[in-house]
């Protein structure tokens, strides 16, 4: 039998803030989720900036992919998710990672190979993972995840444990066999899996329109696996979030998969390498107008939210992401005991015939 859900823990803003003077939001979303999201766009932007910031001082090894832009679907559907359930996403998984609850400290420790990172600066950038958060990893390689998310919705069906896993792809994924196969067997089996394209119109550098026959990768092919065509305003934190509490919910009470195609935008090229000198002129001058932070900050003072409010907010997570920097900087680079860890399902390192 299923668990009940648990409801959604208030997030550290609502805690601390001031208290709103004006009447409390009783829609279908509420002030306190409000908050919520609006924190994890914050930190999810600052933390990124200062990820790129300390990549310019080599502080940060190797690329990075930055999610800035896009902040507006991780916040939404960690925000409809429960604590146990399963995040699997790609190499552009900062955000992805951070929202379902691990620390700053060990998302920029883990970037700049440190021993306070989630892996002890053996993964890097692409390679985050915060089993005990349920962000089950990043992949690198294109489309390989969708199959592996599918297993966990299975093994959660067959358990009856209620969990549901969400899969983040990029709009490019849709052109990979694997993309295809976890949808139709996720379908047949009504696997409890939400699988979410965050289509940023550009595959690495390539437009996505340019080598796929549909207008919208994800969406035009649901049909296909008799899934609805769902597609949401991905800069739109509290769109994103009522299409993922519907869709999650949906899965988690046995009706199976959805397909979600998020239609976003991302501020930086590709990878560090990327200058993105590829997109038209103008193009992100426009995108800028739908940046999802501002626009979500003014929709807090519109429902009534005080300025202290949200001025509250924006100064606690400055200081957070100052301080997670430090700590970050002045944490060891991991030292040869490192190596052999976790190297084995046991933790060690012997030979296995």
């Amino acid at each position: 039998m299923a668990r009940k859900p648990k409801a959604p823990a208030k997030s550290k803003a609502a805690a601390k803030a001031p208290a709103n003077s004006g009447s409390r939001l009783n829609d279908d979303i509420g002030e306190d989720k409000r908050l919520k999201m609006f924190q994890l766009q914050l930190e999810v932007r600052h933390l990124e900036t200062r990820a790129h910031d300390l990549f310019l001082q080599n502080l940060v090894k190797g690329t990075s992919h930055l999610a800035v832009g896009q902040e507006a679907i991780a916040s939404g559907f960690a925000t409809a998710m429960r604590s146990d359930d399963y995040t699997f996403c790609t190499y552009r998984g900062h955000a992805h990672t951070m929202v379902r609850g691990a620390s700053m400290t060990a998302v920029l420790g883990e970037l700049m190979g440190r021993e306070c990172g989630l892996l002890n600066g053996k993964g890097g950038s692409m390679h985050l993972t915060s089993v005990e958060h349920g962000a089950m990893g990043s992949y690198a390689i294109i489309g390989a995840h969708l199959p592996i998310a599918a297993g966990a919705a299975w093994k959660s069906q067959y358990l009856g444990t209620g969990q549901v896993s969400v899969c983040f792809f990029g709009d490019g994924t849709t052109n990979i066999g694997a993309f295809h196969e976890a949808i139709n067997m996720a379908a047949v089996w009504k696997l409890p899996v939400v699988f979410v394209c965050e289509n940023n119109l550009y595959m690495e550098y390539t437009p996505i329109g340019d080598v796929t026959a549909v207008e919208h990768p994800a969406a035009d092919r649901a049909s296909a696996y008799g899934l609805p065509s769902i597609i949401v305003d991905g800069n739109d934190a509290d769109a994103v979030y009522r299409v993922a509490r519907d869709a999650i919910e949906m899965a988690r009470e046995g009706g199976g998969p959805s397909l979600i195609e998020a239609k976003t935008y991302r501020h930086f090229g590709h990878s560090r390498a990327d200058p993105a000198k590829y997109r038209p002129e103008g193009e992100l001058e426009e995108w800028m107008k739908k940046d999802p932070i501002p626009m979500y900050r003014q929709r807090l003072l519109d429902f009534g939210i005080g300025e202290n409010v949200v001025s509250s907010i924006e100064e606690m997570v400055m200081k957070a992401v100052d301080d997670a920097t430090e700590a970050a900087k002045a944490s060891p680079e991991p030292g040869s005991e490192y190596l052999f860890k976790d190297v084995w399902a046991d933790g060690g390192a012997s030979w296995r015939n």
